[in-house]
């Protein structure tokens, strides 16, 4: 078979590097098409619809694979089926699920199926009215397609009022922003859904998560997609028989109804609060960069799954995915989303081994000789697929750090959300035992418990002195060790005996904090701590170093249980923006 792929982003390249792989294909040909793609397929670099047809007949096309949406808004399925060939999308009045958002929520509020309230505006003035009977974050949204950039939340009045302007009189989106939707902000988490259909039956696809957000914490404006990662475990069992029930078999029977059947993948970004979905939106193709993961983990020819819908026969085939998990961190050029300069040489492309569980998808590149040039805001998709999430993104971070180019921004944050979903701590009793040498040592050991208790981390204290109830100390020991404490911290000062006699008494890692007081301001309780007598080691931090021996504790718990290395990267990043923010707010 001769396939096409229409589109010149990650995806495309996705899903040429899938469709490659295929016994059926003879030809692969790409339009527009991008500088990492030519080393796979033919590349057009068309977007006129009437040259795209005349070529696709000139090389005897037999299938087309629409990836970009705005072909499938603007008709291309239609002039490419009129001269007999077939094409993998939905038409043109189905492809308004994407085409315009007011479209799609009026469909959503017929159907019942659940979604944010909203209302529509064509002029500024009554937006701006309606603004003021909602409370912050806004969400606003410009109707018709925006490269995923159309949907803003502003965190004040006056920003909604700025991006509604900037939407409808300064034409930040062009026509898309002529008329906007602007909707009720839903608490939770997002998920990416996709089915693939004939109109009559589907097939499910892995969940995703994607982020949204170009800094790390979610912080800073929307993008097309920073990374992803599937599969998603917000999308549990229960969430996902409620999406099929309530989203899915509503969104295609009511397209069905109306005389619009859906065929082609169908994309339905979710927002999850306690186990229920509601939609924020659809999307009429494979998400970008979603669609990286999905075709790593496509253990099945994708032609087959494309032929069997455009033939109806979806209901007739299996499909098969790897067991594990896949993502894909982005690397964007420096301004991103906003502007960006192109031009900028990649370097360490080469450095990079491809194979079928890591591969770098092309988003935004262009060839020249032998080099390879920025050509777009996204411009790479390092992709990574293994046994579970954590070594799938320690692959993927591997290679990123490979790559290189002026100005170069990527997000270090992709897949905690998950990480933290998949590794929860089966036993939630006390991890960490605290021991103060007496009462005024309780201030120091509030630190402790503090960012314990924002760790989710069990502990429990106990004021014992080394010397004067040395039995009530050891009976602690044994008892918090026996309740699964991993980890103590002992707290004393003067000669600060306590650390070593716990040492002495457990093979637990031991912490030991030295208390400032006396006339040796702390300097005695530091120095006895550090010195131990040969095998009864005590770690140590500074003076009344409440928080740093917390961490070190959750440090050393990170080693056996994985969701602490993911908020232990989130304390660092949090910590670093602090610094930023803090360095951004300084005056001379």
């Amino acid at each position: 078979m001769n396939i096409l792929i229409v589109g010149a982003g990650g995806r495309e390249h996705a899903l040429a590097w899938k469709c490659k792989s295929s016994p059926k294909v003879t030809s692969l040909h790409v339009t527009p098409g991008n500088g990492g793609i030519e080393d796979l397929a033919e590349c057009w670099y068309l977007t006129d619809f009437d040259a795209i047809v005349s070529k696709a007949q000139e090389k005897r096309i037999d299938l087309v694979i629409v990836g970009q949406e705005d072909y499938l808004v603007g008709g291309l399925k239609e002039q490419l089926e009129k001269v007999g060939i077939k094409v993998f999308g939905p038409s043109q009045k189905a492809a308004m699920l994407e085409g315009s958002k007011a479209f799609s929520k009026s469909f959503m509020e017929q159907k019942g199926i659940p979604t944010a309230s909203y209302q529509t505006f064509s002029e500024t003035q009554s937006a701006k009215t309606f603004l003021k009977t909602l409370s912050a974050p806004y969400v606003i949204k410009a109707d018709g397609l925006a490269a995923g950039k159309g949907a803003i939340i502003c965190d004040s009045l006056a920003g909604a009022e700025n991006t509604i302007d900037a939407m409808m009189i300064e034409k930040q989106f062009g026509k898309a922003g002529d008329r906007i939707v602007i909707e009720e902000f839903l608490q939770g988490e997002e998920a990416s859904f996709f089915v693939i259909t004939d109109g009559e039956n589907y097939i499910l696809l892995p969940s995703l998560q994607d982020h949204k957000r170009q800094e790390e914490l979610d912080s800073g404006p929307n993008t097309g997609g920073m990374g992803c990662y599937a599969p998603a475990p917000i999308v549990t069992s229960k969430v996902k028989e409620r999406v099929i029930k309530e989203i899915v078999e509503p969104t295609l029977q009511g397209m069905k109804d109306d005389g619009n059947p859906y065929t082609g993948v169908l994309y339905i970004g979710l927002m999850i609060n306690d186990e229920t979905p509601r939609v924020i939106e659809y999307n009429i193709r494979f998400g970008d960069p979603e669609c990286q993961p999905l075709m790593m983990m496509l253990k099945s020819d994708f032609i087959d799954i494309a032929e069997a819908t455009v033939q109806k026969k979806i209901d007739q085939i299996s499909v098969e995915w790897y067991d594990g998990a896949a993502a894909t961190i982005v690397l964007a050029s420096g301004g991103y989303p906003g502007d960006y300069k192109k031009g900028k040489t990649i370097q360490g492309l080469e450095e990079v081994e491809s194979s079928d569980t890591s591969m770098i998808f092309h988003a935004g590149t262009k060839k020249n000789g032998n080099r390879y040039l920025t050509n777009g805001g996204r411009v790479l998709g390092v992709t990574a697929r293994s046994s579970d999430l954590q070594s799938a993104l320690r692959l993927g971070y591997q290679q990123v750090e490979k790559i290189t180019w002026p100005g170069m921004q990527y997000r270090r944050d992709i897949g905690i959300k998950g990480i933290k979903r998949i590794h929860k701590m089966k036993n939630k009793g006390v991890k960490v035992g605290i021991l103060m040498g007496s009462a005024s040592d309780a201030p120091i050991a509030k630190e402790v418990t503090t960012l314990l208790s924002n760790f989710e981390i069990g502990h429990e204290v106990i004021v014992s002195s080394a010397h004067r109830t040395p039995e009530r100390t050891r009976n602690f020991i044994k008892d918090v060790s026996e309740k699964g404490a991993e980890v103590i911290i002992a707290i004393a000062g003067m000669a600060a005996h306590l650390p070593g006699v716990v040492a002495s008494e457990t093979t637990l890692p031991v912490i030991g904090i030295p208390v400032g007081g006396a006339s040796l301001a702390g300097q005695d309780a530091l120095y006895s701590i550090v010195q131990m007598p040969p095998g009864i080691p005590v770690a140590t931090v500074g003076l009344n170093g409440g928080k740093n021996a917390a961490l070190l504790a959750v440090q050393i718990l990170s080693i056996k249980y994985v969701e602490l290395k993911a908020l232990l990267q989130e304390y660092r990043l949090s910590m670093e923006k602090k610094v930023i923010e803090s360095d951004q707010a300084w005056e001379v």
